[in-house]
């Protein structure tokens, strides 16, 4: 009986499975979110801010359990609109108070923690009075002479840093610029840190396996000739140079004679003049050019031994390191280089260009724009105040990278930079080299207006801060005769 029934089943025609389309399945897939936004607009809206946060939130929620039933949907629309109006209840009170920007930002932010840990109208009270306590602590005073304050406060305990250079965190190999020459370096807006530094994180696939890592560290790190070469030796009888490659430093940068070879042959200067030993695996020889004497052959081994075989440039080194993630206690590893080199490292597959960093600003700002050396400045000062456990509030900081980076290019803080393109006078020759700015602002027959603070202090009259920006005017023509 089974066998005959297999037979049969054997003749029948398999259907084939139809292809489905795209817009099928992106039909399918926004299902539960229509849905939920047709059972939501059957509701009272609430606030804008907040009816976008309860609109995402349901959607979500929605979208990760698959429920289509309206009925369901409906119930918990419910239970968000109420959580969503005691937080506009609770907010009330502080909506005259604050900003319409942080009164927004609370509101959403409320309603969002208030879902997710099922916060009691009370403790959501405690959260609001510690929004606007933050809030009337952090306002400054009208006439505040910020710009002065914030000078002082980066100024003041950068004099307590110390001078010297120290170990990269838990990386042996490493030395890093940090403490004063670091800042220095920083509001000076050099070119290129002193030690330049890449931390290069890498993506779910590649983090997580050390053999995956260490083939990525392989790809970025530039090797040249000699780093493989145990020895070059010149031989002016038969004019050739002699490459003895070193077998483990070839295991260690993932290297072959042949892939050597290859490069090197790359080269048109010595395209058919570089061969391998038939009997010695880690031997090639070069043919000179019989004219060359012990100088030029000196000058030629050097130049074979710069050759860059593989990996990025500028790149000198590059180190894994483990570590551990805080919230899921996975460990994963990272890339610390000796060298920068963005533009390239972002483009090397495996490496995840939403988080890795380097300490070259004007490297970031070329790459990735202004914005992004602005929020790589205020980072870097921070930490480095931070590392010589020095406390600086960052609206200091902030104000600092502002005025660096307005103008939508990095200029540094000196004569150069911020300083030198002050529009008084005064304020510049205070600065550096006195003589020459007071010179050229006559020749140029240039007018100082006196309204910073600089000039003002120079001149011996109050500057327009504090209460001495306050001006009072009076028109004696519109004072009332008292009555008789």
């Amino acid at each position: 009986m089974t066998g005959k029934s297999s037979k049969k089943t054997s003749k029948k025609k398999v259907k084939e499975a139809k292809p489905v389309k795209a817009e099928e399945i992106m039909e399918e897939i926004g299902k539960p979110a229509a849905i939920a936004e047709k059972v939501l607009s059957r509701f009272k809206k609430l606030p804008e801010g907040l009816e976008d946060a309860l609109r995402q939130r349901l959607i979500k929620e929605v979208s990760e359990v698959g429920i289509t039933d309206e009925k369901t949907i409906s119930d918990r629309i419910k239970v968000l609109r109420k959580v969503g109006e005691t937080v506009v209840r609770i907010s009330k009170d502080a909506k005259d108070v604050l900003p319409e920007g942080i009164y927004q930002e609370l509101i959403t932010n409320l309603f969002e923690k208030a879902v997710e840990a099922e916060l009691t109208p009370k403790e959501m009270e405690e959260i609001r009075n510690d929004v606007v306590r933050t809030y009337l602590r952090s306002i400054v005073d009208p006439g505040e002479p910020v710009g002065t304050v914030a000078a002082q406060s980066i100024g003041e305990p950068g004099t307590q840093m110390t001078l010297r250079t120290f170990h990269y965190a838990g990386v042996r190999e490493l030395n890093v610029t940090l403490g004063l020459p670091r800042l220095i370096e920083l509001v000076d807006a050099r070119k290129s840190p002193e030690t330049p530094l890449m931390e290069i994180h890498l993506d779910e696939e590649h983090r997580y396996d050390e053999e995956k890592a260490i083939e990525i560290a392989r790809k970025i790190e530039m090797t040249k000739l000699e780093n493989v070469a145990s020895a070059v030796d010149i031989d002016l009888f038969e004019n050739k140079l002699t490459i003895i490659l070193d077998p483990e430093m070839l295991q260690d940068k993932g290297l072959t004679r042949d892939e050597i070879i290859k490069v090197l042959s790359k080269s048109k200067t010595l395209a058919g003049k570089v061969k391998p030993d038939e009997e010695d695996p880690y031997v090639i020889y070069i043919d000179m050019p019989k004219t060359y004497d012990i100088i030029k052959a000196q000058k030629f081994r050097e130049r074979i031994l710069r050759t860059k075989l593989k990996g990025v440039k500028d790149i000198k080194k590059v180190i894994p390191q483990k570590r551990k993630d805080p919230v899921t206690g996975k460990e994963y590893f990272v890339l610390i280089t000796d060298g920068t080199n963005l533009s390239a490292v972002l483009k090397i597959e495996g490496v995840d260009p939403t988080k890795t960093k380097s300490n070259s600003i004007h490297e970031i700002e070329n790459v990735l724009g202004i914005e992004a050396a602005r929020a790589a400045l205020v980072k870097e000062i921070k930490n480095t105040l931070n590392e010589q456990g020095l406390d600086v509030d960052i609206r200091h900081i902030m104000l600092l990278a502002d005025m660096m980076t307005r103008t939508g290019v990095l200029r540094q803080v000196g004569r150069h930079g911020i300083a030198g393109e002050k529009p008084s006078v005064m304020a510049r020759a205070a600065f550096e080299v006195t003589v020459k700015h007071l010179f050229d602002a006559s020749a140029r027959g240039e007018l100082d207006l006196i309204q910073g603070v600089t000039e003002n202090v120079i001149i011996g009259q109050p500057a327009p801060v504090g209460t001495a920006i306050v001006q009072l005017k009076m028109d004696p023509t519109k004072i009332k005769k008292p009555r008789s």
